[in-house]
């Protein structure tokens, strides 16, 4: 997938997640449905998954290299590591992961910051992805706590998919639809 496609999705996912955020009614912020993340939850999630992934990609290139090597397969197409990460969720039921144990509710006055926050880093993750090479896009790897390393190209259609994930999953609890 080219840069400019996953761009794209970028825009796409978060524009669509942030006008649900924008537009539920606030008491939703802070209750969700019975055992579930409440919207600000979600929320906080997808900004402390886009902001990792903005920090690691604000290290020297030399450094994600060291830390954590280099691709030794074929890149997975948007499809494919979808797919793969369903069956890893699938398997992983009941398991939380360390940064989302005991999340917390962050409370309504934070709805403005966090997503103020969710709209920089998605345009921040943009022009970081613009800017890097092709060559490290598919070579370079980093860490995912479900998935394993992935290469930078890998994880970043990810992040599309994973914004989407959520949307829809609020959107089922809370039957909204939003369009952009």
């Amino acid at each position: 997938m080219t840069k400019e496609k996953i761009i794209q999705l970028l825009e796409d996912s978060h524009q669509t997640l942030i006008t649900f955020l924008e537009n539920q009614p606030n008491a939703l912020w802070i209750k969700g449905p019975k055992g579930k993340w409440t919207t600000g939850q979600q929320a906080l999630h997808l900004l402390q998954s886009i902001k990792k992934l903005n920090d690691a990609l604000s290290l020297p290139k030399f450094i994600l290299k060291y830390k954590f090597g280099t691709s030794n397969r074929e890149l997975r197409d948007f499809d494919t590591i979808v797919k793969r990460y369903h069956e890893r969720l699938d398997a992983a039921k009941g398991v939380t992961f360390k940064a989302s144990r005991k999340m917390k509710i962050p409370p309504l006055k934070d709805k403005p910051y966090i997503i103020t926050r969710l709209q920089m880093e998605h345009k921040k993750l943009q022009y970081k992805t613009m800017k890097i090479s092709d060559s490290n896009l598919n070579n370079l790897v980093v860490p995912h706590p479900l998935m394993g390393k992935m290469p930078l190209r890998e994880i970043i259609m990810w992040t599309t998919h994973h914004v989407n994930h959520h949307s829809k999953i609020l959107q089922e609890h809370y039957n909204i639809t939003v369009k952009n």
